[in-house]
């Protein structure tokens, strides 16, 4: 009888035979995935990005700083990573012709289909077997797939994000970079009222109007600047006992943190306000299911991949309801 291992391992490159070269924090006490609690995996798409490319070496940049550069020991919290996750890194997601020079609208379109039918079940296989599923990215597409199918545990989204990417189509895209949240609400896996955006400081009128309609929760950057208490006293509130899904795009750091993601904005969040803004999510919810997308690489700048791994930890380590 195939396992679920057995399922999954076609699917992917093993972690050591990517580009990094590593798993994921290479942690020192090897976990199997039978053992294992969450489940880490790379989706190194870009192909509908519309300014900076390079988010498919997003997971190569996490893996590499991860497991060279980053020490498990987290000290602000006085534990090692692997104390309160047990992480298993998959490696990453065969996309078919991810690395064709010209991206055409077929090629885009047998990508996005080809994600449209795996994600979906990588995320039901996972969760089935009590693993915690945690895409690293690749563009912000990725966050549909994943979100619609963890949908019907009804979780309470939180979205970190410089961008609302509530669009209904761009550049004669439906799906893309710009559109998940849109599609999530409309096709109603995900309602406006369950989203709550974090960062938010880019939007057109026609997106903005389509968040305030739908009932999204939205605490741009300046409120959060201005008042930060008051964000960290809703989200308690709001996740007192709930499901929640993350996704995290790195631009919602400010400019200066994020010289390779492909659309960095000014007036962004700083690591102490998002490190103060994870700690205030209830400790009695329960993480469902993660992503952390848009991270770059570009001339060995590793800067965002210390970042995001930073970030990745803080979030396991706070709400580690995942034993």
């Amino acid at each position: 009888m195939k396992t679920t291992l057995d399922f999954l391992e076609p699917l992917f490159i093993i972690p050591e035979k990517t580009k990094a070269g590593y798993s994921f924090a290479d942690i020192p006490i090897k976990v199997t995935f039978n053992d294992s609690n969450v489940v880490f995996y790379g989706v190194p798409l870009d192909i509908t990005t519309s300014f900076g490319k390079g988010t498919s070496r997003g997971p190569e940049a996490i893996r590499l700083t991860s497991a060279r550069q980053i020490e498990t020991f987290i000290l602000d919290e006085k534990i090692d990573i692997y104390e309160r996750a047990k992480i298993y890194d998959l490696g990453d997601l065969r996309i078919p012709l991810k690395n064709r020079k010209r991206r055409n609208e077929d090629h885009i379109i047998r990508s996005l289909e080809y994600l449209n039918k795996t994600i979906p079940v990588i995320t039901d296989r996972l969760v089935r077997s009590n693993k915690l599923p945690v895409i690293m990215g690749g563009e912000q597409t990725v966050t549909y797939y994943s979100l619609r199918q963890l949908s019907k545990l009804k979780p309470i989204v939180i979205h970190f994000d410089a961008h609302r990417d509530m669009k209904p189509e761009y550049n004669g895209m439906k799906m893309c970079h710009t559109t998940p949240f849109y599609h999530l609400m409309k096709e109603g896996y995900i309602p406006g009222v369950n989203i709550i955006q974090i960062g938010i400081r880019q939007t057109d009128k026609h997106e903005n109007k389509i968040a305030e309609e739908n009932g999204v929760v939205t605490f741009d950057a300046w409120e959060i600047h201005r008042d930060i208490d008051n964000v960290s006293n809703y989200l308690r509130s709001a996740t007192l006992n709930k499901n929640i899904y993350i996704s995290f795009d790195i631009d919602v750091y400010d400019l200066p943190y994020v010289p390779c993601t492909g659309t960095p904005e000014p007036f962004g969040l700083n690591p102490f306000e998002i490190l103060k803004i994870i700690k205030s999510l209830d400790k009695s919810s329960k993480l469902v299911g993660m992503d952390i997308v848009e991270v770059g690489l570009k001339n060995i700048d590793y800067r965002e991949g210390t970042l995001a791994t930073q970030t990745l930890f803080r979030i396991l380590s706070h709400t580690c309801n995942t034993h």
